[in-house]
């Protein structure tokens, strides 16, 4: 785990303590799906059991002082290795289940563990994890297939940034790896693929995509593609209408209006976000 104050699910105490959670968004009539991450190289020292180096695809580390952190070095997981972190995903998916929520969301973008396995200019490997574009996707299905067998693949959705180089994970054919694992997403019937149309450059520069570069995994992926990226009130109407998406995700937006469905429906002015307090720990503006 990189940052501080991520909640966790993959204890009994973390499953008791979602449940009023999930219960008080149910009450709302909302739909709750909870995102599992593991950081992978995205981390420090500090944030590992014992103190060990990060576990990720490769033994190349961050760039020193990358977004003014100081990264630790990580080690390369084994192949047996591989095969406890699926489980993990997979107990914090029945976690879920336990704890009320909807579905999960598997997090496959911004450089974090299963993307540091995709993407060829980070993982080195010369195993059947590693080389090819199918091996290199090999471990995201396998995490994949694991929760689906434990919990469905209707409650079952992926993020996915072939674009991105966030965290310095970046691929010389994100085309190829996009449209492959929009495929392969689409065979195991997850319930829905949400894919980040712009690359995260930095903490504080979004850059855009070519227009009209994730239609091609639109394309492939036959369940709900969800499109995210720096959309507001207009772009966002025009992309479903288009066809591009069939649903639009919103962040930024959401941490500065919470009623940002109701202002949109009103074409409402909106609170202007401050993305210096995105990470914080203050319960008031982070």
């Amino acid at each position: 785990m990189r940052y501080p104050d991520i909640p966790g699910i993959w204890t009994k105490e973390h499953v008791e303590a979602w449940k009023p959670i999930v219960d008080a968004i149910h009450q709302k009539g909302g739909v709750f799906f909870v995102q599992l991450v593991h950081a992978g190289r995205v981390s420090t020292y500090d944030y590992q059991p014992g103190g060990k180096a990060p576990l990720s695809s490769t033994d190349k580390g961050l760039t020193p002082g990358l977004y003014g952190v100081d990264w630790s070095p990580p080690r390369q997981l084994t192949i047996d290795e591989t095969c406890g972190i699926i489980n993990d995903f997979r107990l914090a998916a029945r976690n879920a289940i336990e704890a009320g929520f909807d579905g999960v969301k598997i997090h496959g973008a911004n450089g974090f563990l299963i993307e540091q396995f995709m993407k060829d200019q980070v993982n080195d490997r010369a195993d059947e994890y590693g080389g090819s574009l199918e091996n290199r996707c090999r471990f995201s299905l396998e995490v994949v297939e694991a929760i689906i067998d434990e919990i469905g693949a209707e409650r079952v959705g992926m993020r996915l940034s072939p674009y991105s180089d966030f965290n310095e994970a970046e691929d010389f054919d994100p085309d190829s790896l996009g449209l492959y694992m929009a495929n392969a997403l689409s065979k195991l019937d997850v319930v829905y693929l949400h894919a980040i149309e712009p690359q995260a450059v930095g903490p504080t520069v979004i850059q855009g995509c070519a227009e009209g570069q994730l239609l091609p995994m639109r394309k492939a992926f036959k369940n709900t593609f969800i499109m995210a990226g720096g959309f507001d009130r207009t772009t966002g109407s025009e992309v479903v209408a288009g066809g591009g998406a069939d649903l639009v995700a919103y962040g930024r937006l959401f941490l500065a209006n919470p009623d940002l469905p109701m202002r949109f429906r009103l074409d409402a002015p909106l609170n202007k976000y401050d993305r210096n307090t995105f990470y914080t720990s203050d319960p008031v503006v982070g």
